[in-house]
């Protein structure tokens, strides 16, 4: 967590060195239900009305394991001074793997591996302060094409970036 700590204040540094803006940003999202947890968030702006939006996820726990990688194609509209909001489609990649008695949940219950593919929705608000600390909540429901479990998710996360 250190680590994390210091580069986000290593790019902060950096920016208020700098006079230049860009539209990136860069953070973490704390998701909840059927997601990854907390995932490692980029933002890169396409143009002044669109963005691409990744998602990093690792999981694990005592005998599973599993990454992922969202990919968010939004549109971005201004509300107020700060204050956006977001709709876009996308889809999800990752791996799993598991070992043990997991039979509620997997087929072949003593263990396994796979992938993971998904389609993806995105809706959200957020907000940027004047110190280029972004945060945002959004909504991001999924369709399971390959899976390992539940064929639809809803994922609803908190978002902290630093925008640069």
């Amino acid at each position: 967590m250190r680590r994390v700590y210091f580069v986000l204040l290593l790019l902060l540094s950096v920016n208020l060195v700098s006079a230049q803006s860009s539209d990136n940003a860069i953070g973490l999202r704390f998701g909840g239900g059927n997601g990854f947890g907390t995932e490692i968030s980029f933002q890169h702006a396409l143009t002044d009305l669109n963005r691409l939006e990744l998602d990093l996820g690792m999981f694990s726990r005592t005998n599973y394991s599993a990454w992922s990688l969202a990919g968010i194609y939004q549109w971005v509209w201004k509300i107020d001074d700060g204050f956006d909001w977001f709709a876009g489609f996308g889809g999800r990649i990752g791996s799993y793997s598991w070992s043990g008695d997991y039979s509620n949940q997997f087929p072949n219950g003593t263990g396994g591996s796979g992938i993971l593919l998904a389609a993806a929705g995105n809706v959200g608000l957020e907000y940027t302060f004047p110190m280029r600390i972004q945060l945002g909540l959004d909504y991001r429901p999924e369709i399971k094409i390959i899976n390992h479990g539940d064929a639809f998710g809803n994922n609803i996360a908190l978002s902290v970036r630093y925008r640069f």
